[in-house]
């Protein structure tokens, strides 16, 4: 077993933006949830310890071979299998050899892995994939014909091969159906190496060893899955919401016996006035009384300034333990539909996949679109749209491959606005965490929950308002309180929806009033 530690990591981005200021942790062993809020740096610390990135100080100690499944894998759409898999090169130089055509160093690069292929064919077949790559030449394929599941199981297939001793998976369940992702987690829960795992997915979350959480900069650790993690916090945030209470109360308390003090001297301070007028004593005996006054009123009056700026601190310091993470607040337009009111009609339509299918949508109707991985769901959503719905619309794509990527987050948003002007798009954008240059920055820059957040302001603020939705896999890359967030508008949108997930929970909580499998067979109620 083996553990990854970091010594002094400092890490900034070029423009001077910190991440990480004198990071000391030590991770590991076992499986372990790296958590945290939309923007903590979790894929970017995932990034240094697969060395994509060069901290501006410190260390990081990486024992063993590391296999890193990025979350990005979705956007590689050209590259093929056998590259994404990593041994495109072996590959060639094994058929060079079999051809009679090798080299010295054709040899050299073969060295003990002359069934290669077969290895690779046999562990997609573990994971469900030989209908994938169920032969040689299916490694040939190029990642725009698998769907977006199918390409994440392939990069963990890919990892695995390496035979690493710590695995790094960010986002590991995006796009997998429920099949797939009880395939996920067996080969996680066999694994005997370390695993570090940024997920969304409680329900990989809870079958973690402990929870790392990165908050700050800092990584503090937990033991126990993330059911434990968050009745740990729960219990902290009820104490610290309790001492806020009693630190404001006691707030109050000096503020009040500061002013009844202040009072108390001012009356004194005219008693002795008024006896100095009067000279009712000698002046001598009248001046060591005044004195004795200033002093005693001086010490007073300290005393109680001091009690009051003590209990501001404390109530700083119990208000610093309260959380308030940054979340996106999601803001649906009011694009009412009524009962019988046509949306999509689709009579037999064959999709290039095979299936032939029937849907009508009217109304507000809430449609819950599933299938296993490469049923052709997302096809089917193109299709919908090379139809054209009977409704303004929009469509929110697996791959988030809707911006021009040279431009910023700004300018994307505001060609699907045209009409918006520029204080309402950087206002909707401040609701998606876009605040000030935050949406200057190019798109290309942007990571996979970055990108979701982005398109999902775009979508929101486009002209004309969309009455239907269509959102292919929402819910990847968002953290939990955003994804909170994102359940309570979609529950209150009046337009019709058709979302591709499978997030049960999350299903069930925007209140979808259809579930449709897509199989071979067409679209099953």
């Amino acid at each position: 077993m083996t553990s990854l530690s970091f010594s002094d990591l400092t890490f900034h981005w070029p423009d001077g933006t910190p991440v990480f200021d004198g990071l000391d942790a030590v991770v590991g062993p076992g499986h372990i949830g790296l958590v945290g809020a939309n923007g903590a740096g979790k894929s970017t610390l995932l990034r240094l310890i697969a060395g994509e990135l060069g901290p501006v100080r410190g260390s990081i100690t990486r024992p063993g071979t590391l296999g890193y499944l990025r979350q990005d894998l979705g956007m590689r759409t050209g590259e093929r299998v056998d590259s994404l898999l990593g041994i495109a090169e072996l590959r060639a130089a094994l058929h060079r050899i079999e051809a009679g055509t090798g080299d010295p160093a054709d040899f050299d690069t073969v060295g003990t892995h002359w069934q290669v292929e077969d290895e690779a064919i046999a562990l997609l077949g573990k994971l469900g994939l030989d209908y994938v790559a169920g032969s040689v030449a299916d490694l040939d394929r190029t990642l725009d014909t698998l769907s977006g599941g199918e390409t994440v199981l392939l990069g963990l297939v890919a990892e695995l091969l390496r035979e690493p001793d710590v695995l790094l998976l960010d986002e590991p369940t995006n796009n997998l159906d429920t099949v797939a992702r009880g395939r996920l987690y067996a080969v996680i829960r066999q694994f005997t190496g370390t695993v570090i795992v940024v997920s969304h997915d409680r329900e990989l979350l809870d079958r973690m060893d402990g929870i790392a959480e990165l908050r700050a900069g800092e990584v503090r650790l937990f033991g126990g899955n993330y059911s434990e993690y968050e009745r740990i916090i729960e219990a902290e945030q009820q104490a610290a919401a309790a001492a806020v209470r009693d630190a404001r109360s006691d707030v109050r308390k000096q503020a009040r016996e500061l002013e009844a003090a202040r009072i108390k001297l001012d009356r004194r301070k005219r008693y002795g006035q008024k006896m100095f007028e009067n000279k009712r004593e000698p002046k001598i005996v009248m001046g060591m009384r005044k004195r004795s006054a200033e002093v005693s009123a001086g010490k007073l009056r300290n005393s109680h300034l001091d009690k009051l700026d003590s209990a501001r601190e404390n109530l700083d310091q119990a208000e610093e333990l309260v959380r308030a993470d940054r979340e996106i607040r999601v803001e649906l337009p009011g694009t009412r539909l009524y009962p019988g009111q046509d949306v999509i009609v689709l009579d037999q339509v064959e999709l290039a996949n095979g299936p032939v299918v029937d849907l009508r949508v009217s109304g507000p109707e809430r449609i819950a679109l599933t299938g296993r991985n490469g049923a052709g769901k997302t096809t089917l959503l193109r299709r919908i749209v090379a139809e054209q719905p009977r409704v303004a619309w929009r469509l929110l794509p697996q791959r988030l491959d809707v911006f021009d990527e040279s431009r910023t987050v700004f300018d994307n948003v505001a060609e699907a606005a045209p009409h918006a002007s520029a204080e309402q798009i950087r206002g909707q954008l401040a609701r998606f965490l876009f605040r000030g240059t935050d949406a200057d920055i190019p798109a290309s820059a942007l990571s996979g929950g970055e990108r979701l957040r982005a398109a999902l302001a775009t979508l929101l603020l486009a002209d004309p308002a969309p009455k239907l939705l269509m959102l292919d896999e929402p819910t990847n890359n968002l953290d939990l309180p955003s994804l909170a967030h994102l359940t309570q508008a979609l529950a209150s949108f009046e337009g019709a929806l058709i979302v591709v997930s499978h997030d049960d929970r999350f299903l069930t909580e925007i209140g979808v009033t259809r579930r449709l499998e897509l199989t071979p067979d067409g679209l099953l109620e």
